[in-house]
């Protein structure tokens, strides 16, 4: 009898104890997707998409998008993330006065793994076709980065790092 009562509370008290994984390490990885896709002239060809996630400290990671759309068109964005909750969240540093800033968030969403720039704030990283509304990659293709020298000495990484540390200046 006296189990009965106190298996239920020393088992909420171990999930008490136990903290959330951080999304920093918990989405860090290279996502990818390859499809079939097209021209408006009927040519098809082959396009891959993918997201690179890489943890900077405990609470910031690294990312770089490139999507590819219908007809040639993509988008290509890379900066800085902070860890909400369970998620990512990107705001790009302000660039004048009275623009809109890119905002993102990148989470898990069950199997896939997801983002999303609420009122289309990032538009001006995408062409015509693309978008950052509501897009996501299996949460089945992630991989180990196994290139994070050429990746932490690429531009793109060294361009996200810098814009993030002025900000923190």
């Amino acid at each position: 009898m006296r189990i009965a009562i106190l298996a239920p509370m020393l088992i909420g008290l171990l999930s008490a104890g136990a903290a959330a994984p951080s999304p920093v390490t918990e989405l860090a990885g290279r996502y990818s997707s390859h499809f079939k896709n097209g021209f408006v002239t009927g040519e098809k060809y082959e396009s891959d998409d993918i997201l690179e996630i890489v943890p900077v400290d405990a609470t910031h990671a690294y990312f770089r998008f490139d999507l590819q759309f219908y007809n040639g068109h993509s988008c290509a964005l890379q900066g800085i993330a902070h860890a909400v909750g369970n998620r990512l969240a990107y705001r790009e540093a302000p660039t004048g006065a009275g623009e809109k800033r890119c905002t993102l968030t990148i989470a898990r969403k069950g199997a896939r793994l997801g983002w999303d720039d609420g009122d289309d704030t990032c538009r001006a990283y995408c062409g015509a076709r693309g978008s950052f509304s509501e897009g996501s990659l299996p949460w089945s293709s992630k991989r180990a980065i196994t290139y994070m020298a050429r990746l932490k000495g690429s531009s793109e990484y060294k361009s996200a790092l810098a814009e993030w540390k002025k900000g923190t200046e």
